[in-house]
Parts: structure tokens; C-alpha cells; sequence
């Protein structure tokens, strides 16, 4: 099986080739320049690479959120044209699943998290048991904050994953000390290999029915409700 996989959810752009569940490329940027002028340059250098054609593609995998919503739109919005062009399956995954990738080995729980600003952010806690990932707490827009506290009661050794580590890093090291595990930069980013993998394990929904995951509405649309319910 030949899989695209694609992750535009945060300022790093990945592009990766799986066949039979293994990586044949790779290409990840993180660059502050807008993914819709890079994405489809991106996808056909990894196309080329390994000889594929877009013929040839049986699956397309993408991240859904949560992250930029620009980033997450402009992605998605790729992988679901060329499912319906290409008349092939389309599966969205976590952005903070994927991450939680990055941790397979590590014996404890995982932090992935994107930052939402004004001390909040994307978060989940994941484990890995047995080879096979868990949702340990749902994924949230919520605190940092509360996170923290919550896994400081837990009293289980957590590996931080983000690519906007540093602006919480200080924060996690005063709450958990040793308990907080932060590794270095290269493993804070989305690995579009293991977009690939998540990928593979779940059922393709409709073209039509897959949607951005973004935890939280828009600043405009919550304005927008707002002043309804004050109508």
C-alpha cells in the first residue's frame, strides 16, 4: 500500500512516502512561510523521489487539528482534493497523537501540546502499553496550568513533546521537576513518517464528512456567537 501523508497543523510543513508501512521519504520544514505556496512543490519532490505516480497512491493521511487554523484548513483541504480527484481514501489523525509517536519507547506518560496563547494550550496525555498507544486524558484547549497540576497528582515521570516548547518549557520544569522529561528540539517536531503509521491503522471516513479538529472555535467565530447570544 502507497500512502501520502501531509501535516500543515503547526509552522512546520511535513511531507512523507509510506509503502507497506515503511518510510521511503521524508521532507520537513519549519520555516515561518506559508504551507499553500510550499505544500504541493513539497508533495511532488517526495512523489519524484520514489518514483510514485499520483495514480499509484492508495491512501492519503493528514492531520487534523488541532493547531493554526490557516495551517490545518490548507492542508486538509490538499489531501481531500486529491482523494476525490484520485478516487482514494482520505483519514485524518490527531496533530497530538502524532507527536505522542515521538515517545514510543518512553515508560510513562506523554505530553503533547501546541501553544494556544495567553497561557493556554492544545494538550493530550497519551501512554504507550504493549506497542499500542492510549489516550490517557482526552485531548483539550485548557491551561497549562491545570495540566501541570493534574499530572504532578498523578506522580508519573511525563515526556513533553511541542514545537513551542519554549515558551512553556520554564513553566513545566518549576511544576514537575524530575518528574518532567523535555527532550531536545529535532523530537519536539511532527514526524510526517508517523502521520503515515497513525494513519494506516484507522478506517478512511467521506471526503465529504472529514473535518478540521480544532478544539476551539476561531477567535471571530466566538465573537460572532457571542454578540447572537446577546441579541
Amino acid at each position: 500500500m502507497n500512502i501520502l501523508a501531509m501535516d500543515t497543523s503547526t509552522q512546520v510543513m511535513g511531507v512523507s512516502i509510506l509503502k507497506n508501512n515503511e518510510i521511503r521519504t521524508e521532507i520537513v520544514t519549519n520555516i515561518p512561510k506559508n504551507h499553500s505556496v510550499r505544500l504541493m512543490p513539497a508533495i511532488e519532490q517526495a512523489m519524484n523521489l520514489v518514483g510514485l505516480e499520483p495514480k499509484e497512491l492508495d491512501k492519503i493521511v493528514t492531520t487534523i487539528g488541532p493547531g493554526s487554523y490557516t495551517g490545518i484548513r490548507i492542508g486538509l483541504t490538499t489531501a481531500k482534493t486529491m482523494g476525490w480527484a484520485l478516487n482514494i481514501p482520505v483519514v485524518g489523525v490527531s496533530s497530538l497523537e502524532v507527536m505522542a509517536y515521538q515517545g514510543r519507547f518512553f515508560e510513562g506518560y506523554i505530553c503533547p501540546f501546541i501553544d494556544a496563547r495567553r497561557g493556554m494550550v492544545f494538550a493530550g496525555v497519551y501512554q504507550w502499553k504493549q506497542n499500542e498507544l492510549y489516550l490517557v486524558y482526552e485531548e483539550k484547549n485548557i491551561s497549562m496550568e491545570k495540566v501541570l497540576n493534574k499530572l504532578k497528582e498523578d506522580g508519573m515521570p511525563v515526556l513533553f513533546l511541542s514545537p513551542d516548547m519554549k515558551i512553556h518549557e520554564g513553566q513545566i520544569k518549576e511544576v514537575l521537576a524530575e518528574m518532567a522529561v523535555i527532550p531536545e528540539q529535532p523530537h519536539q517536531l511532527i514526524r510526517p513518517g508517523f502521520i503515515g503509521l497513525a494513519g494506516s491503522k484507522k478506517d478512511p471516513a467521506s471526503v465529504h464528512e472529514l473535518t478540521p479538529n480544532y478544539l476551539r472555535l476561531a477567535e471571530a467565530e466566538a465573537k460572532w456567537l457571542n454578540r447572537m447570544k446577546e441579541k
